[in-house]
């Protein structure tokens, strides 16, 4: 009995220790902030995609694109700037070309004013304004809104490496598209043709800038040479100065044969012998004129030239060497202007159209599709965002 009565305690002791059971869980109910969610997900994501469908398909007009595409040429021979150009290029220099002036000029308010002077775009972009307000242009728009819409109709595209400009044009009708681009490109053309009559005044107003200089310095030279000849009374100095020692040669000569003679008086006669003693005279006043002319060369004769002859050498040299160097400057900007006369008429840039304004036969925009797609995946994508916020927040809390 005692033992019976022990195993019924323990079974007891077990039954007791076991752990409860827990209740089962109940059905998954819709709570109010999963109401809210849904009611935010349709009105933040599926009637925005509702509504931008219907205005693309049922407000949006059709539009025909015109593409055109081209790139600037040059003809002639390279220059040496160009060289220079390429040089600075390799060492990671930078110069600007002309396409690069063509893509900016595509982009800013010029082209936009030539065009619309050509084509009204106000009327033709503003026509269904009132039922396509997102893909039209308003009938008051001023220059700077038209130039912002010129940035939805024209899309540009630029190979920097290639140096292609390739612009399409969008339209409600094919014949404005084509007309537009036709436009762009008739324009492009007058803008490089203005830059080669540019660059051609350019090149040869500074090789005319440098002759007039050149002519100019010219001027000065001769005029500072004729007045050193006019104050010294001398009108070429060399010849003068080669006139002078060419009567120290003639006495040299002369002195040389009275030499000689005296020698031989001095042979045959006395040195009493009044031939001999006239000899001697004879080479004495030699000699004294000699000097004398050897001391006019050198100091100069003060009532004729009043400088001696190496002052007056020296600022003559000085005054060749400037007329020779004025000569030589007026030669090489004779011929400089000549060059640039040349290279104006025969070097140019051209605009070269690989691909002609395009007549297009159906409408291609608005891509409906895509542009819905992006539109539900960026609203998605809102959404869900705004929805981790919410929840991030509530479970701080």
């Amino acid at each position: 009995m005692s033992q019976s009565s022990n195993d019924t305690s323990g079974a007891s002791d077990t039954t007791q220790a076991a752990p409860p059971v827990p209740p089962m869980a109940q059905a998954a109910e819709m709570k109010p902030r999963h109401w809210g969610l849904l009611i935010s997900f349709v009105a933040l994501v599926v009637l925005p995609i509702l509504l931008s469908a219907w205005y693309l398909w049922a407000r949006a007009d059709d539009q025909y694109a015109s593409t055109v595409g081209f790139t600037v040429r040059k003809e002639g021979g390279p220059s040496a700037s160009d060289i220079f150009g390429i040089a600075s290029q390799i060492t990671g220099g930078s110069t600007q070309s002309d396409t690069d002036v063509l893509f900016e000029y595509l982009q800013n308010q010029n082209i936009v004013e030539s065009i619309d002077s050509e084509i009204d775009l106000v009327s033709h972009y503003s026509a269904n304004h009132a039922s396509n307000p997102f893909f039209t242009l308003a009938s008051d728009s001023n220059l700077e809104e038209k130039v912002d819409f010129w940035s939805k109709i024209a899309r540009i595209s630029y190979d920097r490496a290639a140096g292609l400009i390739e612009v399409q044009i969008l339209a409600f009708d094919p014949d404005t598209a084509f007309a537009i681009a036709n436009s762009v490109l008739k324009n492009c053309q007058n803008l490089i043709n203005k830059l080669n009559a540019t660059a051609r005044q350019d090149k040869i107003k500074y090789a005319q800038e440098d002759l007039n200089l050149a002519v100019e310095r010219l001027r000065k030279s001769r005029e500072d040479l004729i007045l050193f000849r006019t104050k010294n009374k001398i009108v070429d100095l060399d010849a003068d100065l080669q006139g002078r020692l060419g009567v120290v040669n003639t006495l040299q000569a002369q002195l040389a044969e009275a030499l000689v003679e005296a020698d031989l008086l001095a042979i045959n006669t006395s040195q009493s012998d009044p031939r001999f003693v006239q000899s001697q005279n004879l080479i004495n006043v030699i000699r004294a004129r000699i000097e004398a002319e050897k001391a006019n060369v050198i100091l100069g004769n003060d009532d004729v030239v009043g400088d001696d002859y190496p002052t007056l050498l020296a600022e003559y040299e000085g005054l060749v060497v400037n007329r020779e160097y004025a000569e030589q400057s007026y030669r090489g900007a004779l011929a400089s202007l000549d060059v640039a006369r040349a290279e104006a008429s025969r070097q140019s840039s051209y605009l070269a159209a690989h691909l002609e304004p395009t007549f297009p036969q159906s409408a291609q925009y608005p891509q409906r599709e895509i542009l819905l797609g992006l539109i539900a995946m960026f609203l998605t994508l809102g959404w869900t965002i705004l929805a981790l916020i919410y929840y991030s927040i509530r479970d701080s809390r």
